[in-house]
């Protein structure tokens, strides 16, 4: 019997990379999976097959409307909402006198927009169960700021505050949000930002940044959703935990490469 055995999960961003990994890691481990995703992906019937009762619906987080009607379609079939994980995101950045205000628009509705509208669907659900453990995905970008990512990483602490917030709101009534804050993770979002000869050099240099001298993989950080999904983290709440292979330790530069150190 998987440890999620029973456990009722939405999870957005669920039709690639990180939402991807955490619908089969949960459906891995005996939950029901609601994935939702602005788009279907050919590895959702692998899911629905391993995992029989699993779900998965088309939609846009940034559609209130929906998100509503998704977690009213989960209740009516499963009975209760145990976990949410808010993996939906989009890439984007520039300096602030380049970035046209659409969008600017863009990026903060998906990412931080979208993340609250994901978490009031489910909230008065698990505020009549008085349990629940919300997990939103936000980024190393939401913990400390990188050049030429600014409304990425605006988005991104803003949902690092949100979470938090949220914690110290709903708290009492037995609730639990934390943030995942992923390093660079090797998704099909990732190599799409990072695609091409001119990004080469900066791609180098933002992986020896992770101090284990790679990039993450989605699996990585599907592990830590599971553990926040799990009774093992019943007294964690309100934390922003970052799953970055050492990326927000400190500065590299190479001096340890001289003693040997590689």
């Amino acid at each position: 019997m998987g440890r999620l055995e029973g456990k009722v999960t939405i999870v957005t961003g669920a039709g690639s990379g990180i939402g991807l990994a955490v619908c089969k890691r949960y459906a891995a481990e005996g939950a029901v999976v609601v994935g939702y995703d602005l788009q279907e992906s050919d590895q959702w019937s692998e899911v629905e097959k391993a995992a029989p009762g699993t779900l998965f619906r088309t939609g846009d987080v940034r559609d209130g409307q929906a998100q509503n009607a998704l977690a009213a379609e989960t209740l009516e079939q499963f009975g209760r909402i145990d976990t949410l994980v808010t993996a939906a995101g989009v890439a984007g950045g520039g300096p602030v006198h380049l970035i046209p205000e659409e969008e600017w628009d863009r990026v903060q509705d998906v990412n931080l927009k979208g993340t609250y509208l994901s978490a009031k669907a489910v909230l008065p659900t698990m505020i009549e169960q008085r349990s629940g453990s919300i997990i939103t995905v936000a980024s190393v970008e939401g913990l400390e700021a990188q050049d030429g990512g600014s409304t990425y990483n605006a988005s991104k602490a803003g949902v690092v505050l949100l979470t938090k917030n949220m914690a110290i709101d709903y708290g009492r009534v037995g609730i639990r949000v934390n943030a995942i804050c992923p390093g660079f993770i090797d998704t099909p979002l990732f190599q799409s930002v990072m695609a091409g000869e001119a990004m080469a050099e900066y791609k180098e240099k933002v992986r020896l940044q992770h101090k284990l001298a790679r990039f993450g993989k989605p699996e990585e950080i599907a592990g830590a959703a599971f553990f926040l999904a799990s009774d093992d983290s019943s007294f964690v709440t309100g934390q922003a935990i970052a799953v970055d292979g050492g990326f927000t330790a400190g500065k590299w530069f190479g001096v340890t490469t001289m003693m040997g150190l590689e």
